[in-house]
């Protein structure tokens, strides 16, 4: 029964492509007969205009030569117009473009005629000059009367039915007056399938103010976006301003907020290839336009050749951080990409989103954990990667806190065993994945990072592999990521919770970070922990009240913020770096390098096997093992 369903489903779109294609088909003739039509009636005109009106006048050999040239001119005019793809366009869209090419199509076509002339020799072929240039302006009009026509008539409904409230499902404010939004106006405006009613204009430039963009009104600057909305009834905003810098596109998306209006932007400048601006490239504001942060720019040529024809293996490549960077990687054209992780379902995700995408690059997914030595040291042996970015770890805060020891197992010693394995099997170079809250660690889990760093900057001392670390605070998105879980809270009606309303955080996407990472791993010669700029940090009371405000609801009053206590292990705000480290600056003004602080080889390597005999044996004071050795962790309760 399925197999028949499927067969009628394909008769019927068949049946429906046939239809398709010859109503195409009839279109196209019925417009190359009205060119025909136009054709014979310019010329026909153009007489009659050079005799001043009067038939009487016009001689008859003159007669003559138009019914022997016209037949030919027709049929060189058709195959012209084909050439030039007046047959192929879609009028209804036709612009300036389309204009052009109908007179420069209309002059070639002056070309084969003024040969007849010349070299055919026919009776009474040698026209008046004043009846070609007549000709030539009269069928220009013609044509693009009647290409232009459909379109000047529905342009026409359009507008009155933009002047119909009725009409309308939405009115609509725009903000920006420039290129993007007077695309956007005109699409909304003339496209009949989009029910929105464009009321006005918002921009900042005083001098446009007062005027119309195709009969709409430019009302005033950002300041008055909150009056507008109340003046025109608005009910969406669109903000078509998509070379604004962060700043700007912060200040006024926190103003459209106010309204209570949906809020639709367009993506970045970067992100509109080849200038293409329309309705359907419009999306929801995220939380994202709301940080204020500075573009990321990063040396892709840079990147490329970091990359480019190397094995490149990624540990935990099946995570936030990792499948970002595995994506990030294979377009570079890696010779071998290498997903490692224990979790098979992730491993898998990713493997397959690259075979879609990317089908040419070479992808080997392995499973396996960064604890066992034996899997690694085979892997490392067999595909023998020159460059290791190791992000595989157990990150969430308030789980470690209550298994302490596998925060030690996975991250410490997964760490320090995959370090060994790079160094014993030759990698170049060892990329640590970090975070902000290895410094001054108030929680296991920072702490443990903070070992990790230890263990990459003690191995880079001792062997000949390069070492380096790259830390940043929280990305937006990830699997731990609290944007998740309020997005959730809030699609259940609330409340949200909030642990702290003074709490704050360090914000960045996670293609931003993962573009950084790797940036700092070219910038790598060894021992360096790269601390990224993370901009301004970011109230998490804010971004959970910015949340609601983008649902379209109200905080407090549709949806209540709660607040539950800072969780064990959980600081008010976050460091990016230690103070006895320092900053040097690198190429790049988004990424930095803490230097490296001096420490005991021989008695870090001791007490790390402390550590895996501690944390093997599910030692109840891990939590003190790990304060001895990282002076700067102050767990609570000890």
């Amino acid at each position: 029964m399925d197999a028949l369903n499927h067969k009628d489903d394909i008769d019927s779109n068949n049946e429906n492509n046939f239809l398709v294609n010859n109503a195409g088909k009839l279109k196209v003739l019925a417009l190359i007969f009205v060119d025909l039509l136009i054709i014979w009636a310019a010329y026909f005109l153009a007489l009659f205009i050079r005799f001043e009106f009067n038939l009487d006048l016009i001689p008859q050999h003159f007669k003559a030569g138009l019914y022997q040239i016209l037949p030919y001119y027709s049929l060189t005019t058709i195959i012209i117009f084909a050439i030039f793809k007046l047959y192929k366009s879609v009028w209804r869209y036709a612009s300036v473009v389309e204009m052009y090419r109908v007179i420069v199509a209309v002059f070639v076509t002056q070309i084969p005629a003024f040969a007849m002339m010349k070299f055919w020799k026919m009776q009474a072929v040698t026209m008046p000059k004043s009846f070609w240039v007549f000709g030539f302006i009269l069928m220009s009009i013609g044509v693009m009367a009647v290409r232009f026509g459909y379109r000047f008539a529905r342009a026409m409904r359009m507008l009155v039915s933009q002047k119909s409230a009725s009409y309308a499902d939405e009115n609509v404010m725009i903000i920006g007056a420039g290129s993007a939004g007077k695309m956007i106006a005109h699409e909304i405006i003339f496209n009949d399938k989009i029910k929105s009613r464009l009321r006005c204009f918002i921009d900042d430039d005083p001098s446009l103010g007062g005027n119309t963009i195709d009969g709409v009104p430019i009302v005033g600057s950002r300041n008055d976006i909150v009056a507008m909305v109340e003046q025109y009834e608005i009910n969406k905003i669109i903000f078509a301003i998509p070379a604004a810098n962060s700043a700007t596109r912060k200040a006024i998306l926190k103003i459209c907020q106010e309204t209570g209006c949906e809020i639709q932007t367009l993506p970045g400048i970067d992100q509109l290839v080849g200038g293409k601006v329309s309705v359907s490239r419009l999306r929801h504001v995220k939380i994202e336009d709301l940080l204020g942060r500075d573009e990321v720019v990063v040396n892709s040529d840079e990147i490329h050749d970091f990359i480019s024809g190397n094995v490149i293996m990624v540990t935990g490549g099946g995570g936030s951080i990792g499948s970002e960077l595995c994506r990030q990687i294979a377009k570079e054209g890696p010779d071998t990409l290498i997903i490692f992780d224990i979790y098979e379902n992730n491993a898998y995700a990713i493997q397959q989103e690259l075979k879609m995408h990317l089908p040419n690059v070479n992808v080997l997914t392995l499973i396996g954990s960064v604890r066992n030595t034996n899997r690694v040291n085979d892997i490392l042996k067999r595909y023998k990667p020159s460059v290791i970015f190791h992000a595989a770890a157990h990150k969430h805060v308030p789980l470690m806190e209550d298994s302490p020891n596998e925060a030690i197992k996975n991250n410490v010693l997964g760490t320090y065993k995959m370090a060994q394995a790079a160094a014993r099997h030759g990698v170049k170079r060892f990329i640590l994945i970090s975070t902000d809250k290895a410094v001054n660690p108030t929680n296991i889990m920072g702490a443990s990072k903070r070992l990790c760093e230890m263990v990459v900057q003690m191995m880079n001392r001792t062997t000949n592999t390069e070492f380096a670390a790259v830390r940043f605070g929280n990305v937006l998105g990830s699997n731990g990521s609290v944007i998740p879980l309020f997005e959730k809270q809030i699609a259940e009606g609330g409340p949200v919770t909030v642990t702290d309303p003074r709490i704050i955080r360090y914000f960045m996407t996670i293609p931003e970070a993962v573009a950084l990472v790797l940036q700092a791993g070219i910038y790598a010669k060894g021992g360096e922990i790269f601390v990224l700029d993370m901009g301004d940090p970011v109230k998490i009371d804010d971004m959970a009240r910015n949340l609601i405000k983008l649902s379209g609801l109200e905080p407090d009053v549709d949806i209540m913020v709660e607040y539950t206590g800072l969780r064990p292990g959980e600081k008010l705000y976050e460091e990016m770096l230690m103070d006895e480290e320092g900053l040097q600056e690198t190429p790049n003004k988004l990424i930095h390098i803490g230097k490296p602080i001096e420490m005991d080889d021989d008695a870090f390597k001791d007490q790390l096997v402390k550590l895996e005999s501690a944390s093997k044996g599910e030692s109840m004071t891990i939590k003190k093992l790990v304060a001895e050795i990282v002076p700067t962790y102050h767990p609570s309760g000890l």
